[in-house]
């Protein structure tokens, strides 16, 4: 245990002094967490100081840190990427003055993601050694290209290795199904790699069929040393809306599975979505904020329903997406982050935009994590006005706790002439007027700015709806329809005589095979 606790000390070090982290470090950090978790069980009670587990830290010394890694991050972009070496070079802005105490890091202009989306390669640092592009989904548009290096991608994986013993109580024993689309590279590999470290097994759903995830998540595995059953499932909270209304169609119960944890991300999963995959699997339900462009930092919900987003890897602020400016407590702004150096060297990215809305707390947190910055958990994205009036978090409140909604939910926002706003809703069948009833009732106690509601029971009838991650989905042969069969061999033709082909000495242009 010498050599980790020189491997802790060498990567406290680096933090502080913004030095290049040692990847070796973290994996020796890393190793040694599953090594006592394989002798003694469970890990030991200092694990709450490991990287990335949000112990508490003094205000003074974060300022500092936060100061000291805002300059490094910004050197490193205006010196090596050709993006911002020519905005900090246009605008005259010195990264060693920049401070978030007095303003001046205010001065940095906010990137937009459309600017990534554009010209990815103006992000990447000449100083580095691209290794893997890692696209996001383009749920929210074109998909966003984001390089890393082999040494943040080893970094990474040590950091999801220790999130899947603390985080997810992952365990030698157990087995992980990955649901989520098999294009998304960084977030399955980050899966695979540390469900297999710790020293469990790990299996690739894709989105598949739900009929078929359904009979894979039940089915009894057979391996030695291993639990009866899949343990733990990560997906997407669009897909498993798709699981729960296949399972509750099919009269599955938490008993056909062996489920523990149920990990979502990628997606607002709503809470009545949450209580019926619970009742369903059997299995708790938990979430987390993480993003491709912005990876190790992220968000952790507390118990309080609070989002504590992480100090150690980047620096965060919540703004008004309208004019940039910071929103104040108790309002509701965009999520714009900065990724820190040394745990980013390939795509550096300053002030950025995530399109994610989030509200303040009206007042200071009383949480066990209020030592950490706090969010309300995602609402939506940013697509103008009305996204925050009525955000996506709103209408699935609304919605998916209702049987007569198939799932994932289907619905739509349209303007009316006279500024109000109408809720269009794909239902399972119509009139449904009971159900009209109770959503109108619940939309008038959530004091939504909704002056109508529209429902349909033909997805052709409603208005353009947003993608989901659900629709994702990755073909089988096990659900292909049967290829048709061959017609019946035309019978012969008796008035001449069948006369076999003779074979062709093979030409050296058509080649003889071997």
């Amino acid at each position: 245990m010498f050599g980790t606790a020189l491997s802790q000390l060498r990567y406290g070090m680096s933090i502080l002094l913004n030095r290049p982290i040692r990847p070796q470090d973290l994996e020796r950090i890393a190793r040694d967490l599953v090594a006592t978790l394989e002798e003694f069980g469970a890990p030991g009670a200092d694990s709450a100081l490991l990287p990335g587990q949000a112990a508490g830290i003094d205000p003074e010394v974060r300022r500092t840190v936060t100061r000291r890694s805002l300059r490094a991050t910004a050197r490193a972009a205006a010196r090596h990427t050709a993006h911002y070496r020519r905005l900090f070079g246009d605008l005259g802005l010195d990264p060693d003055t920049l401070d978030p105490e007095d303003g001046t890091w205010a001065q940095v202009p906010v990137t937009p993601k459309t600017a990534l989306r554009g010209l990815p390669g103006a992000f990447v640092s000449a100083a580095a050694r691209p290794a893997l592009m890692a696209l996001t989904t383009g749920t929210s548009g074109t998909p966003t290209a984001v390089w890393y290096s082999r040494a943040e991608l080893d970094t990474t994986l040590a950091l999801s290795t220790i999130s899947a013993v603390l985080g997810m109580g992952m365990r030698p024993h157990h087995t992980l199904a990955y649901a989520g689309c098999s294009r998304a590279t960084l977030p399955l590999l980050n899966a695979e790699e540390s469900t297999t470290r710790v020293g469990a097994s790990f299996v690739q759903f894709g989105t598949l069929e739900p009929a078929l995830a359904m009979d894979r998540l039940a089915a009894p595995l057979g391996l030695p040393g291993k639990a009866p059953q899949i343990t733990h499932l990560s997906t997407a909270a669009s897909y498993l809306a798709a699981l729960v209304h296949r399972a509750e169609r099919d009269g599955w119960r938490p008993g056909d599975f062996g489920l523990t944890s149920i990990g979502v991300g990628g997606e607002v999963l709503s809470r009545p979505l949450r209580e019926r995959a619970e009742a369903v699997f059997g299995a708790r339900v938990t979430t987390s904020y993480l993003m491709t462009e912005t990876l190790p930092s992220g968000g952790t919900p507390c118990d309080q329903g609070h989002l504590h987003h992480t100090t150690e890897f980047g620096h965060l602020e919540v703004l008004d997406p309208r004019t940039w400016e910071p929103t104040p407590p108790g309002g509701t702004g965009v999520v714009v982050h900065t990724p820190y150096v040394p745990y980013r060297e390939c795509t550096l990215l300053l002030r950025y935009a995530t399109g994610d809305l989030v509200r303040l707390p009206a007042a200071a947190p009383g949480c066990e994590l209020a030592h950490l910055p706090a969010t309300s958990e995602i609402l939506g994205r940013w697509n103008g006005p009305l996204s925050a009036a009525v955000t996506t978090r709103d209408l699935l409140d609304l919605v998916e706790a209702e049987p007569e909604v198939p799932l994932p939910a289907r619905y739509a926002l349209t303007e009316r002439p006279d500024g109000g706003a109408l809720l269009h809703l794909l239902v399972a069948a119509l009139p449904a007027r009971a159900l009209r009833a109770r959503l109108e009732d619940r939309i008038a106690a959530a004091g939504l700015p909704l002056t109508g509601l529209v429902l349909h029971d033909d997805r052709a009838a409603l208005p353009p709806t947003a993608p989901l991650r659900a629709d994702l989905r990755e073909h089988s042969f096990e659900t292909a329809p049967a290829p048709p069969a061959a017609p019946p061999d035309p019978a012969p033709d008796t008035r001449r005589p069948v006369v076999a082909a003779t074979a062709r000495p093979a030409t050296d242009q058509e080649g003889s095979g071997s």
